[in-house]
């Protein structure tokens, strides 16, 4: 094939990238899509976009000075965007949109002075390129991080391809940063390669954008009291979802027995414990009781149980650090976060309301005799 062929390969490429990108951004408005991931999604998808016309053959070189800053920046959004993808309990912050605007200046301010100080430029370019792969690196912990925990099967299987050809591209983009230039050269002689990898990861962000559909959270105790174990071993299709033994059985470990106390608790350990493969106990968690994260599962129990010890009058002496423990948490900033998520206080502040209501002080003072 000629290079004209190749060409029009890779403009067909970045144009139907481009469209899938668009399409994604569509339905997400159609949906009313409010979420965080969401909108870092549609952040994302939007980046696409820009980045296939920007880096695409004969594009105008006069534009790169305020084309290249922007790329340079879609390492922190796409860092972002994994964070809120990858970690149920992420909380978007001002500090993120910062990092963000301050990669921007520095991006332009590398290439307004390229003309001026080509060295300074170069060593700033350096510096850009660090950052971006710090990112990447950042994201590819997070997916590592959280895998295991991870108990939404679609996410699981899509999440760790989307995630490597990103980094790769954030890559290729650092990497020209370290040959002395600010981002990857639009037009270049590597834009068939970037293309082809741009469609792939517009293809994934697709299936993962129209394919996945949320758990809907249901009551634990609801779904493994039905009586009727057949209709509510199947969903509204009659497709099997959940066996509602295994929810019964799994009730019993938690609630009786507190496996939820045993120190660094896997899902594999929790599926051993049980005798299934590991794969159907994340679907039994994940399809039939809602819950989107193991680690949320577990702490559902253990923050109950240091509710319970935390509102004990006998136990008002005991440090929050052993009532933590005792609950399965491995240490105190975990348990606090977590807690504070559930019940909008800190333990510490729990225990102090708990304890100051009229029934906790009868109970603390001891009964006068009679005579």
């Amino acid at each position: 094939m000629n290079g004209v062929g190749l060409t029009a390969v890779d403009l067909g490429l970045r144009g139907a990238t481009s469209g899938v990108f668009l399409l994604i951004i569509l339905v997400a408005l159609l949906r009313r899509a409010a979420s965080q991931q969401a909108l870092l999604g549609m952040a994302m998808s939007a980046g696409g976009v820009f980045y296939a016309i920007a880096t695409a053959p004969f594009f105008p070189k006069s534009s790169w000075w305020w084309v290249l800053p922007i790329l340079s920046a879609q390492s922190a959004v796409f860092w972002v965007w994994a964070r809120v993808a990858f970690d149920d309990d992420f909380v978007l912050r001002r500090w993120h949109g910062a990092l963000w605007l301050s990669i921007v200046a520095f991006g332009f301010a590398i290439t307004l002075g390229w003309a001026h100080w080509p060295a300074l430029a170069g060593a700033g370019g350096r510096v850009l390129a660090l950052v971006a792969l710090a990112l990447a690196l950042a994201a590819a912990v997070q997916t590592v991080k959280t895998w295991r925990a991870d108990l939404v099967a679609r996410r699981r299987r899509l999440r760790l391809a989307m995630l490597a050809i990103n980094v790769g591209l954030i890559a290729v983009v650092a990497g020209a940063g370290f040959a002395a230039i600010p981002v990857a050269v639009p037009g270049a002689p590597g834009s068939l390669p970037t293309a082809l990898g741009l469609f792939v990861v517009a293809m994934l962000a697709g299936l993962g954008a129209f394919a996945t559909q949320p758990a809907v959270p249901v009551d634990a105790t609801a779904a493994i009291a039905s009586s009727d174990a057949r209709g509510a071993a199947r969903a509204p299709t009659g497709r099997v979802v959940v066996d509602p033994i295994l929810l019964r059985r799994l009730d019993h470990l938690m609630t009786v027995e507190r496996t939820y106390r045993q120190e660094g608790l896997a899902i594999g350990s929790l599926a051993a414990r049980l005798d299934v493969p590991e794969h159907r106990l994340r679907q039994a968690i994940n399809e039939g009781l809602g819950y989107r994260n193991f680690n949320a599962f577990l702490n559902r129990y253990r923050i109950e149980d240091a509710k319970l010890a935390l509102s004990d009058v006998t136990q008002r002496d005991v440090p929050v650090l052993t009532i933590a423990m005792d609950a399965g948490f491995q240490s105190i900033g975990p348990f606090n976060r977590a807690f504070k998520a559930k019940t909008g206080v800190t333990p510490t502040e729990f225990r102090r309301e708990a304890l100051s209501r009229p029934d906790m002080a009868e109970i603390s003072q001891p009964r006068r005799e009679i005579g």
